[in-house]
């Protein structure tokens, strides 16, 4: 087996006149008798091979080509023909006019073609994980992963953070989740814990002067699979020793602006717009809100003390809030069936209930606009609500509101886009 020159998806035009050695799979063959043209793939892409009659046993052979079959291919690059131009390739300027073809590794049929976009079943796919790994967008997502782990530290290394590595086989602590255990051979009967975080570990470096201490660090939780949850996973985790919040943030901001110039070469210009912890949950229920789109929660606990509607009044009485956000133009797009949903939806934060209401002709309509017709002007006002929008209430504890709102803002606003 030969080197290989570069990778396919890298061959462009600085390539033409020289002879290049590739290896890759075969994504396509097109055979037009003395002509066959073949799309070999790799990480980076894909280059158009060609195989014609000067070169008749190499020709023989291409025409057992199937797709995903492993080759080596050796030939001379050129420029294509300025119709043969593909511009959606990085390599579509050029072709390979292949003299050397070597079969690496024949293949059977696939269960699913080797193309983003594919409809084929999760479990299809967990099953032949080594051939979903071969779509690009799989490929790609993982490159990715390395730059960004590769841009973290750069960013760390280069900030006089220490890269160290902590134990994997610990004694149990208290965390946020159950811990995976491990059977010890040496001492039957007793279990190490995986760590769910190297909490205990980074905090001993720093009482040892270790001041600024990171790792890519390996996770473990015994949780159910959620959207935000895995049992596995890596986390970016930093500590350090003198710093003030302010200073830990601009490190944060730095290690994002590293890893956005290094992956996708975008300069994100820092300090950061900042706000406060209450300020955020307070305006978007969320301490890590989204600020991308408005539909802000608004706070009319004040308003709601003396409201006749007693599920308002009785909420504010006992110390708890009322706060509500509007969707504009929403109130054609909901209909009562849907509200009913989101309505079910939230109880999974601890709500009791969804009250809402239509802006129509200046005036409140819906289930809970009779309890607020004497406060529906001064509601309008504060709310800067207008015809056909749809205003939301929630009335509980603090955290109950913020988690209930905060979906719904979230929510509404993916639907309306």
């Amino acid at each position: 087996m030969k080197t290989g020159t570069t990778y396919n998806g890298l061959v462009n035009d600085s390539f033409i006149g020289q002879t290049v050695t590739l290896h890759g799979w075969v994504q396509k063959r097109r055979s037009l008798g003395n002509l066959i043209f073949v799309d070999l793939r790799d990480r980076e892409g894909i280059v158009q091979l060609v195989f014609n009659q000067d070169q008749p046993e190499v020709l023989a052979l291409a025409n057992t080509l199937r797709n995903e079959y492993v080759i080596e291919v050796t030939g001379l690059v050129q420029a294509r023909d300025a119709a043969a131009i593909n511009p959606d390739m990085k390599t579509g300027k050029v072709e390979v006019i292949v003299s050397e073809l070597t079969i690496l590794n024949e293949a059977k049929n696939l269960p699913f073609e080797i193309k983003d976009g594919i409809t084929t079943a999760e479990e299809t796919k967990l099953k032949y994980r080594y051939l979903d790994l071969r779509r690009p967008e799989m490929q790609q997502a993982i490159i990715r992963r390395s730059k960004i782990t590769q841009a973290a530290h750069k960013y760390l290394d280069n900030n006089g953070f220490l890269n160290i590595e902590t134990p994997n086989l610990t004694r149990s602590t208290p965390e946020g989740a159950r811990d995976y255990l491990v059977p010890s051979r040496v001492y039957p009967g007793s279990f190490y814990a995986l760590p769910q975080s190297p909490q205990v570990f980074k905090q001993l470096l720093m009482d040892a002067g270790f001041d600024r201490y990171y790792q890519m660090a390996r996770c473990f939780r015994d949780e159910d699979l959620r959207g935000d949850r895995q049992p596995e996973f890596t986390q970016i985790d930093v500590e350090t020793s003198f710093m003030s919040a302010e200073e830990i943030q601009t490190q944060a901001e730095g290690i994002i602006k590293q890893v956005m110039q290094d992956v996708m070469g975008i300069d994100v210009p820092t300090p950061f717009k900042r706000m406060n912890w209450q300020d955020a949950m307070d305006r978007y229920g969320s301490d890590k809100p989204d600020i991308r789109f408005d539909l802000e929660i608004q706070d009319l606990t004040n308003m709601m003390k003396t409201s006749s509607f007693k599920v308002f009044s009785e909420t504010v009485n006992n110390g708890n809030l009322v706060r509500a956000i509007v969707v504009p133009g929403g109130a054609e797009k909901y209909s009562r069936k849907k509200m009913d949903e989101q309505t079910d939806y939230i109880k999974r934060y601890g709500a009791k209930g969804l009250a809402w209401v239509k802006v129509a002709d200046g005036e409140l309509t819906g289930p809970t606009a009779k309890f607020l017709k004497e406060q529906t002007s001064e509601l309008l006002t504060t709310l800067s609500a207008k015809d056909g929008d749809l205003i939301m209430f929630v009335a509980d504890k603090f955290q109950v509101v913020c988690d209930s709102l905060g979906y719904l803002r979230k929510h509404f606003a993916h639907e309306m886009a």
